[in-house]
This record gives structure tokens, sequence and C-alpha cells, in this order.
């Protein structure tokens, strides 16, 4: 039976990036309202999180963030003429996303790293575990629960912290915060003895990532409040984590699920052509468009198809034993 005191009812959303990689598209438009087909990237981050069973939502934004604020709040003027047309369809869209959940947002007002971005979330959060979704970060598990949902789980069992990791490839390895596993609980969920930030290739403890979502117990602020500027002279919160896995167990769970960086461009192009070719409104359009181009129809990779890292860690000790590498 699982703890009242373990619920995850809030979620914090850091949204106060420039968005560099995207300009001039991201000039005046936030990174984050860029469009997977007809939906802003946000809205599939807070679907992930509605569906998951969170309440409350922060986002942590800047001063010309105010069209992601904008998108969830009422819109009078346009329900006003939804209405007078009898567009009931389009009406109900817009009404749904206003009603979704709870929005609020705070500002970053300087941007000092992810760390700063979610310690700006402190008085929303109170003394409560919370769940942290980046923006950069869409996940999709069409077969069962979203990612978020499952490291939830994981804190509700267990009350203590959780990161969403999957295995990368070794040369994207230095771009992410990667997990020291230390001892296996399932064969998707370990311990965690310590955490590094964007390390290099050879001084990797392993190849799992941490891939946007985050799990964290409120004692994380304490970490975050005096945690010293680490790379690129940032707060980084896994330097955090890394400080709060030394006093208390933190935990690292392998999500199921497609993970799509749309903080990049390969990564939003690829998000495109997957998303329309799931949707039954669009996969008929998106196939004809594959097709006019030559390539090989969707679900038959040609030669090149990239092959997915393997996962090379989270053994259970009976799995370990006759068994060797």
């Amino acid at each position: 039976m699982k703890n009242n005191k373990n619920k995850v009812r809030k979620a914090v959303i850091p949204a106060a990036g420039f968005g560099t990689r995207f300009l001039p598209a991201t000039k005046a438009i936030p990174k984050e309202m860029l469009p997977i087909v007809d939906i802003p990237t946000i809205q599939y981050i807070i679907e992930e999180a509605v569906n998951s069973g969170i309440e409350e939502i922060c986002l942590v934004t800047n001063s010309y963030k105010q069209s992601i604020e904008n998108h969830f709040d009422r819109s009078f003027e346009l329900e006003e003429k939804l209405k007078e047309s009898n567009d009931l369809e389009h009406l109900k869209m817009v009404e749904d996303i206003t009603n979704m959940v709870n929005v609020v947002s705070v500002r970053q007002k300087t941007p000092k790293g992810l760390g700063h971005a979610i310690l700006c979330a402190r008085s929303f959060v109170g003394d409560e575990p919370f769940a942290v979704l980046l923006g950069d970060d869409i996940v999709v598990n069409r077969n069962g629960k979203g990612a978020i949902r499952q490291l939830m789980d994981v804190y509700e069992d267990t009350g203590h912290s959780v990161v969403g990791v999957q295995p990368v490839a070794d040369e994207n390895i230095s771009k992410y915060g990667i997990i020291a596993p230390s001892k296996a609980v399932t064969d998707r969920i370990s311990e965690v003895s310590h955490f590094v930030e964007k390390p290099a290739f050879e001084d990797a403890p392993s190849n799992m990532a941490i891939l946007g979502r985050y799990v964290l117990s409120p004692d994380i602020f304490d970490k975050l409040e005096d945690q010293k500027a680490g790379k690129g002279n940032e707060i980084q919160l896994t330097d955090a984590i890394d400080r709060l896995a030394q006093e208390e167990p933190v935990y690292a769970c392998q999500f199921d699920g497609d993970r799509y960086d749309v903080g990049d461009r390969k990564g939003f192009l690829q998000a495109q052509v997957e998303f329309a070719l799931h949707r039954d409104d669009t996969r008929q359009a998106m196939e004809e468009i594959i097709e006019s181009l030559g390539y090989v129809k969707y679900g038959r990779p040609g030669p090149e198809a990239e092959e997915k890292p393997k996962v090379k860690i989270f053994k259970t000790n009976a799995a370990k034993e006759g068994q060797s590498e």
C-alpha cells in the first residue's frame, strides 16, 4: 500500500531557455510553442503530466514567454468567434486546453542553469515531492504508462528521489548527466551511488543518461540553495542530486517509451514525421510525402537504420549468476 505522503501532485516544467538552435524562428516565438504537426511541444509535455495524475503545474519562464502562459489561459475573443460560427469542434479543443490543469508560472530572472530554474519554483512546491519534466524532451509510450508516471510509481513506493534514464550511444555520453548505478533493484530500477554531469566518454561510469524526467524529494531545495556553479558556470541539477545521493537513497528508472529531443533539429524533424504517421488525420498525407521523395515506406527501415544503444547495466543479482560478459 502506497504512503499518501509520497503522492506526487505537482510538476515543474523549466521553460526559460532562449532556443538559439532554432533561430530565427525563436526570435519572437518561444521554442516551447513550436508545433509538432499542429500542437505546441509544451502541450505534449503537459498532457503527459496530466495523464500521469499531476494536478498542478508550475512553468519556470522568462519575460518573453508570455505566449506559453496565454496558450493555457482563456481566450474569450476566440471562444466567442467559434461560438458565433458554430464551430463546436474547435471550441471544445480550445476549452479543453484551458481546463486541462491548473498552470501557474514563475520567472527565472537570470539564466543560471537548470538547478537554479528548479529552485525558482520552491515556493510553489512547498514541502511535497514533485515531478520535473524538461520541455526539450517529448516521451511517448504508446503501449503503457507515460515516462513520468513510471517514475512517480517508484517514488510513491520508495519515498526517495528518482531520475529517468535510458542508454545512449557512446558518442552522445558527453551531452548528458550520467549515472553510476550501485545496486540493482529490478532489471529497470537501480540505486545510484553518484552522478556525473556531461562526462567525457572515458570518464563515464555507465552509458545510462538522465533524459528529461525526474521525481524529486523536497530535500533537493536545500542542496540547490547552496549549490556551487558547475559545468558552463551554471547551477546544475545533476550536481545537487549527486550531493543528495550521498545522504539518502536516489534511484534511477529506465523508463519505457520513445524519446524525442525536440530541442535539437534532427529530433524535432523526426518527431514531425513520426507523430504525423501515428495520427489518423495526417498519416496518409505523410506517407504520400515520404513515397514521393523516394524513401522506403514507414515501418521498413533501410540498411542504414540506426541501431538503438544496448542496455549495459541494471542486471539483478539473480540475472548475473551463471552469466558472464
